[in-house]
């Protein structure tokens, strides 16, 4: 049973995680620590009981119980590694007045006004001109996209903030005049490369400084970036390294791009997953008949986080169904399938949150609001198993710094341990 002690290990997770890319490292780090192997997709998986596999920004993590046989179930948390942002163009460099600007383009559905006035730092992968990725991470305040002042807009507080990705959004990091090449020399510098020509491509994200911490008086909340959807990865790693020895298989996928649809080759639309539980049965004897039998017993749980009830705006939310924070994960229902919440599936979530002696909530949205959807209907529809969508209740979802409640992170654990016991 999890305890507040492993917040400190959440807002670890949080700050060592700054991209997609990075959030497969910390994830990583902790299964080799519980005694996880990584594996090759190459590679031949025979006898890998308790491995992990990467693939850019995702990674699919598994451990068999000693009485698995060919068609024994899968136990599956998904979750995904990214979060709305900006990220560097591939040719990013320019100036204006005697500004330096950096190229940007917004990924996913930004909270635009979070971003302005912070200081900014940039993560990611760099691929050298020999084909090598580079993990990259400059901790430094090294961008900002400022704000008009409010003299130059003076109806901003009776009409909002009007903002246009394509001109409000480019930050600056530097005076004078850039050429083309200098963000590229910048970055080979930064990982020892010999000259601006070694850096051939990237895949970079801006992000916040602002270490993830401990809120309120009483300490009662988690102020972070990226807790949608950082937080449901730290939950799935932290449940699998102490998944029971069973007759099922305990499986952990942390997909990347859902944020924008999930449809690449490491999104949930993408055959990762499906491949993966493939293998796994092939390796332990099934056929293709009773690999289907596996997976028809198999069940789901889509961790991405809930929308906690606004106290400033709680006429947004459905009367009946306002997510609090601190009172436990929240089940999400949605008639018309933007979530994959069946009656059954949510009553065995149900009943693994009440043998870990955790709350929980409902979650659905108002008539006249559409809600957003996760990878839980994508998972149902490619590989028919039953899921149930889940997430810990939040505020400030989609901005560069987001909030929820202290104990939910434990709830949900508790909860995930509960349920790769059944």
């Amino acid at each position: 049973m999890r305890t507040e002690a492993s917040l400190d290990d959440l807002l670890a997770f949080l700050d060592e995680s700054p991209s997609p890319a990075h959030v497969v490292e910390s994830a990583a780090a902790r299964l080799d620590a519980a005694g996880f192997t990584r594996i090759g997709e190459a590679a031949d998986w025979s006898g890998a009981t308790r491995s992990y596999v990467v693939r850019g920004g995702a990674l699919v993590a598994w451990s068999a119980g000693e009485q698995v046989s060919h068609d024994s179930p899968f136990r599956i948390v998904g979750a995904h590694t990214d979060s709305p942002g900006l990220r560097v163009k591939p040719r990013p460099d320019s100036s204006s007045l005697g500004w330096r600007q950096l190229g940007i383009e917004v990924y996913g559905g930004v909270l635009l006004n979070s971003w302005l006035d912070r200081d900014l730092g940039i993560a990611g992968t760099v691929v050298d001109r020999d084909g090598d990725t580079h993990l990259v991470r400059i901790h430094a305040p090294l961008a900002r996209v400022p704000q008009l002042a409010i003299h130059l807009d003076r109806e901003i507080s009776e009409r909002g903030l009007l903002l246009d990705k394509q001109t409000h959004m480019t930050p600056v990091w530097g005076t004078g005049a850039s050429q083309a090449g200098d963000f590229a020399a910048y970055l080979a510098e930064q990982c020892d490369l010999d000259g601006s020509d070694a850096v051939a491509a990237w895949e970079l994200c801006l992000y916040d400084l602002t270490p993830a911490a401990r809120l309120g008086m009483d300490l009662s909340l988690i102020a972070s970036g990226r807790l949608d959807n950082q937080l449901s990865c730290w939950a799935a790693v932290s449940a699998i390294t102490d998944a029971p020895a069973a007759g099922t298989t305990s499986v952990i996928a942390l997909f990347d791009h859902e944020e924008v649809g999930s449809e690449s080759r490491t999104g949930a639309a993408g055959p990762l997953l499906e491949h993966v539980l493939e293998r796994l049965a092939l390796a332990r004897g099934a056929g293709r008949d009773s690999y289907l039998r596996a997976l028809s017993a198999s069940s789901c749980v889509s961790a991405d986080n809930a929308h906690a009830v606004h106290p400033n705006y709680p006429e947004r939310h459905e009367p009946n169904h306002r997510p609090m924070v601190n009172a436990g994960p929240a089940v999400k229902v949605n008639a018309n399938q933007r979530y994959a919440t069946s009656s059954e599936t949510a009553a065995l979530f149900e009943r693994c949150c009440r043998e870990a002696g955790v709350p929980v909530q409902s979650f659905v949205s108002r008539n006249n609001m559409p809600c957003g959807s996760t990878i839980g209907p994508i998972t149902a529809t490619r590989l028919g198993i039953a899921t149930v969508d889940v997430g810990v209740p939040q505020l400030s979802m989609h901005s560069a710094r987001e909030l929820c409640g202290a104990l939910d992170p434990i709830y949900m654990v508790n909860a995930l341990d509960a349920y790769f016991q059944h």
